[in-house]
């Protein structure tokens, strides 16, 4: 007798999730398309990622400030707190750099902005992103310039805020342990060429 036949099967339809894999498109729970790196503020960020943990990856905004910046952006763009950034538009993301740029003129309070009384404007303002970064580096040549204590520790790579440097921070030859061979050692350079007899290393005391 003649088996029968076993019938096809059928090709499984593979799962849509929030992120594939390989090169995928990746579509979010409204089946929208996700795109795969979003750039915000001169920082590349993942397009799975939600919108409140992505705008605390920006240079400038961190953990404190990113919820109070995400419940601004919901508000003004109308928009899910939880959305996924690749699903921003490139409106969208302007208008969000304009709001973290601004955020004092969100609702956002003074005390929480990074530049407070500016030293060139003396107003209230936030810096994000690369403005930050050069921003600091132009305030550390200033207190270099004017000589302050600030820059002279920034000059010679010590520590600025009154850390410890007993323990911590040391560099160049180590100096503890070591320190009486170093002397030592230059001790028994410099002899010969004074022509005074090199001093004998400190004998250790015996016990009795």
């Amino acid at each position: 007798m003649a088996k029968p036949e076993k019938p096809d099967k059928k090709p499984v339809a593979a799962k849509e999730g929030p992120a594939v894999a390989g090169g995928k498109k990746v579509t979010s729970k409204t089946g929208a398309e996700i795109r795969g790196i979003v750039r915000i503020a001169g920082r590349d960020l993942k397009g799975e990622m939600p919108l409140g943990r992505a705008l605390s990856r920006v240079k400038g905004i961190g953990e404190r400030l990113g919820p109070v910046i995400t419940d601004v952006v919901a508000r003004e763009l109308h928009v899910p707190v939880d959305m996924y950034v690749g699903e921003l538009s490139e409106e969208q993301i302007e208008r969000i750099e304009t709001i973290m740029g601004e955020p004092q003129k969100h609702g956002v309070p003074s005390w929480m902005l990074n530049r407070r009384k500016d030293t060139e404007t003396g107003v209230d303002k936030h810096l994000i992103g690369a403005n930050l970064t050069f921003t600091i580096q132009q305030d550390i040549e200033r207190e270099k310039n004017v000589n302050s204590w600030r820059g002279y520790r920034h000059n010679y790579g010590q520590k600025v805020r009154g850390q410890h440097t007993r323990t911590t921070g040391r560099q160049g030859m180590t100096v503890g342990v070591l320190r009486k061979a170093v002397l030592a050692k230059q001790g028994a350079a410099q002899a010969p060429a004074s022509g005074a007899p090199a001093a004998a290393p400190a004998k250790k005391e015996e016990k009795k």
